[in-house]
């Protein structure tokens, strides 16, 4: 019987209520405006109206930014519904049962009308109307200006921030995914912003309705009180006036709370802290503390003064002072010792006996760093820098083929505090300059509005930028910049110089380690090529080869298979690598242009080009290639002004020539024209639709 009944339960579906609770409170609201409420219930919704709003502004002053809280507008939205259902519930038994005494509306308003007159009812009134007055003009009123300020400012930065996630994404620091996720965030905070603008308005006609229904309950029930149950004018104020404040009071308390949390998010700075944590660290100012305990002081010694209570604040705050001293003291006190500590082991280091040990390798690359960029690489304080260098690692090695040795980082005094270099076998191949704390804004090349920062150049590509203050972000963002943070801009410097290094990157232990990983997959290939055909350093030649001229090693296969076809032939690397290229053309193209649109190209003029077929052929007789200097200076003056001209009108430069001139003109090219590529015919696949936009002239003098 137990395990029939068990059987029964498991194929009873779960209930789930969660859909059912927004379609409930709206059924609530309606119900409210058009069915009178009994007054026990009423005391019930006005206190789980006050739990609300309470809930509501805690959860506002803990959360670290305003993303957290994105239902917020539609919370607000709903609560203020509540609130105005339960005012015109409350206005209904109000005017109907007021005559019965100040209990008619239930046992809340009538204590909230008490506590507020206190025997008084213009002191009442005049209380209720302050509330009011400090709702609507000041809290209200200035949520709703910030609220609209942000919101233009956050639509006018998302280009600006839309270029900084490109940009992080092609520095490697962060993958596809990532940078959905960035973008889908920038989407909801501008909508987020665009939603608080709205709800602030909310808020702003709720303080509005509060002041009319106040007036509207105070007339109609002394009418009412007059006119239908014979009482007096005093009489009838006595009652209807109470419980017209104690209602009105009762829901401006819970509207004031939620105009507070509204002004809380808006006015959020975004940081990984609370709101709690944010203020408490930086209102523990030692200095501030005791010269406010000072101030203090002197004023409760002016003859006249409440001496005991200045002096008594005084003493709070000098004390409060002096524990925050002592706690900065003690943290500056472990760091010392964390110093002295670490200096020591480096003298007890020094003072042992010198063996091979002592004696270090050039790395690969490194990264070495002033002391004023420390706390870059300092995860405990929040450092980023070696995580955007892990990525751009990661993304190197994926583009690339091959995995990047990883960067090694360390600091170096000799260097200006706020200077990096980049080394690659141990030789400086870039040094940058970057600032712990600040921004930079990077300018694409047609602003001209400056910004309030150090000027510089960006590391990477030599465009002008700023180094700014991070509240000045957005502001730059507005205007067009692009602004990246510190570790952000030296790793997109490192992703430059370790993609135009690639072929140092790639050594006989790299090779060994992809063709191993080839052979998991492909064992006969690998068996039949190395060493029967192709020796290693052959094979590593050869991919040098093709990542010096751009082309990723990733179609190993490709790669492979027609080194097998060809190494039993042909030895020369330059040879096997020009036989090679054809084959990966697809992959060459794709990462030039978009495959489904035409391929804008150069190519020489034919004369030209004929000159310079007839170099490179006597160039293999006499070992050394000769050309006309005047004919050289014009050939590549010539490819320089086509290859600015193409790339101003946003296409890529390419060259294509025969393919016993593309080695050679490439070489000659690749150091005096960067953004050039060079191909041969036979690299383009046959489906590829090519239109030709240029031909290369130059004058023909007499070759040698």
């Amino acid at each position: 019987m137990q395990l029939a009944m068990s059987d029964i339960r498991q194929r009873i579906p779960q209930l789930n209520f969660k859909p059912l609770g927004i379609p409930a409170l709206v059924l609530l609201i309606i119900a409210m405006l058009v069915l009178p409420l009994p007054t026990f219930l009423l005391d019930i919704l006005f206190t789980f109206n006050i739990m609300i709003a309470l809930i509501v502004i805690m959860i506002a002053i803990h959360t670290e930014k305003p993303l957290d809280f994105s239902s917020f507008p539609a919370v607000l939205l709903f609560a203020t519904m509540l609130r105005l259902s339960l005012n015109v519930a409350s206005t209904r038994i109000v005017l109907v049962n007021g005559h019965e005494g100040t209990d008619a509306a239930g046992k809340v308003i009538e204590a909230f009308g008490n506590f507020v007159i206190s025997g008084n009812y213009l002191v009442g009134f005049i209380i209720f109307g302050i509330l009011i007055i400090i709702n609507f003009i000041v809290v209200t009123k200035g949520a709703g200006r910030v609220s609209e300020v942000i919101a233009r400012f956050t639509l006018d930065a998302m280009p600006g921030k839309q270029m900084s996630i490109d940009a992080d994404l092609n520095s490697g620091v962060i993958n596809q995914e990532e940078a959905k996720a960035k973008r889908a965030e920038i989407a909801q905070e501008s909508d987020f912003f665009g939603s608080m603008d709205g709800a602030s308005k909310f808020v702003r006609g709720d303080a509005i309705a509060g002041l009319l229904i106040l007036i509207i309950n105070i007339t109609g029930g002394l009418i009412i009180g007059m006119s239908q149950y014979d009482m007096s004018f005093n009489e009838a104020g006595e009652i209807y006036v109470l419980l017209t404040i104690g209602d009105g009071l009762v829901a401006q308390i819970p509207s004031l709370i939620l105009s507070l949390a509204t002004a809380i998010i808006v006015t959020r700075v975004t940081t990984n802290q609370s709101m709690t944590e944010q203020t408490t660290s930086q209102l523990a100012n030692p200095t501030a503390l005791f010269v406010a305990a000072g101030i203090l002081t002197l004023l409760g010694v002016i003859p006249g003064m409440p001496s005991m209570v200045f002096i008594m604040l005084a003493a709070v705050c000098a004390s409060i002072g002096i524990l925050v001293y002592r706690s900065h003291n003690l943290k500056s006190t472990n760091e010392e010792k964390a110093l002295v500590e670490r200096e020591k082991s480096a003298l007890d280091a020094e003072e042992q006996e010198i063996n091979w040990e002592d004696v270090s390798q050039v790395d690969l690359v490194s990264l070495e760093i002033g002391y004023g960029l420390i706390p870059l690489v300092d995860t405990e304080s929040g450092g980023q820098l070696l995580t955007r260098v892990k990525g751009v690692r990661k993304k190197l090695s994926t583009e690339l083929g091959f995995l990047v040795q990883p960067v090694r980082i360390r600091d170096n005094l000799d260097l200006d505090p706020n200077t990096y270099h980049l080394l690659v076998n141990g030789v400086i191949r870039g040094r940058g300059e970057s600032h712990a704390g600040k921004e930079l804004a990077i300018n694409p090349g047609h602003i001209t509005t400056p910004l309030d920062g150090i000027a510089t150049k960006e590391p990477a590509f030599g465009l002008d930028a700023f180094w700014i203050e991070p509240s000045q972000r957005d502001y730059a963002r507005t205007l067009g910049y692009t602004v990246v943070d510190a570790p952000t801009a030296i790793a997109t410097h490192l992703n430059s110089l370790l993609y135009g290094s690639a072929p140092e990157l790639l050594g006989h232990d790299e090779v060994q380690q992809l063709l191993d990983k080839t052979a998991e997959r492909s064992p006969k290939l690998i068996e039949n090529l190395v060493p029967s055909k192709l020796s290693l350093a052959t094979i590593t030649r050869i991919l040098q080869n093709l990542l010096r001229d751009g082309v990723p090693i990733r179609d190993m296969r490709t790669i492979l298979e027609v080194l097998n076809e060809e190494g039993a032939k042909i030895q020369d690397p330059d040879e096997l690598t020009a036989l090679v290229r054809p084959k990966l053309g697809r992959m060459i193209v794709q990462s030039l242009i978009d495959m489904t649109k035409e391929m804008p190209v150069m190519t020489l003029d034919p004369q030209l080009e004929q000159i310079l077929h007839n170099a490179v052929q006597q160039s293999h007789q006499t070992k050394a290639l000769t050309i006309d200097p005047e004919l050289a200076e014009s050939l590549f003056n010539s490819m320089r002004e086509e290859t600015r001209r193409i790339e101003e009108q946003g296409n890529p430069a390419i060259l294509v020539v025969s393919p016993a001139i593309r080695p050679w003109l490439a070489n000659l090219a690749r150091p005096r024209i960067p953004d050039l590529t060079v191909l041969s015919y036979t690299e383009i696949p046959d489906d590829q639709a090519v239109n030709v936009v240029a031909t290369i002239t130059a004058q023909v003098g007499t070759d040698t």
